[in-house]
């Protein structure tokens, strides 16, 4: 069920976030945008850039094969310069889910599990409630902001590449003719 969980939901998101990396790679490129712009983009001002969000993305969806299976993760600890850099830490990210067996994070889901920020707060919880309340929002936290900057920075996205993986969920016969 953890597996469940996360494992396959990452994947989708970090394939979707690669997609979306390249369509504003080829749509920056035909705006005269450079790519150092995209990845120092930022929604705010004490928001972290697209590069940072990128990483975080993959970080987020890294950390529940450390705190629920044991398995030992990389650490990207720096921010991609370009969409290569960007690319390759979803790969990277992507080749380490891939290879995760279905029965890595355990079963039980009442175990406990505490992590710790460095900020010093510490959090202590079941493994259930640290997928459902830390894991996945994390993740889709950060999955959201690199989206949402680059929709900022004029990319021509939708929700179509956002949650494009779906499509195999279709039911032939319905989807919209215009």
């Amino acid at each position: 069920m953890l597996y469940d969980l996360t494992v396959p939901a990452f994947q989708n998101g970090l394939r979707a976030l690669s997609g979306e990396l390249s369509k504003a790679s080829t749509w920056s490129a035909d705006n005269a945008i450079g790519e150092l712009q995209f990845a120092v983009a930022r929604l705010a001002p004490d928001m972290f850039p697209l590069a940072s969000q990128v990483r975080f993305t993959c970080t987020q969806a890294l950390q529940p094969l450390s705190r629920l299976g044991g398995i030992a993760i990389p650490e990207f600890p720096d921010d991609a310069p370009d969409f290569a850099g960007m690319q390759d830490q979803i790969a990277a990210t992507l080749a380490i889910l891939d290879a995760v067996d279905r029965t890595a994070l355990g079963q039980d889901a009442d175990r406990p599990v505490s992590f710790d920020l460095p900020n010093g707060m510490t959090f202590d919880m079941t493994a259930f409630e640290y997928v459902r309340d830390w894991a996945a929002p994390q993740f889709a936290f950060h999955r959201v902001a690199a989206y949402a900057v680059l929709r900022h920075m004029g990319v021509p996205l939708g929700k179509a590449d956002y949650v494009g993986y779906m499509m195999r969920y279709l039911r032939p016969g319905t989807a919209p003719t215009v």
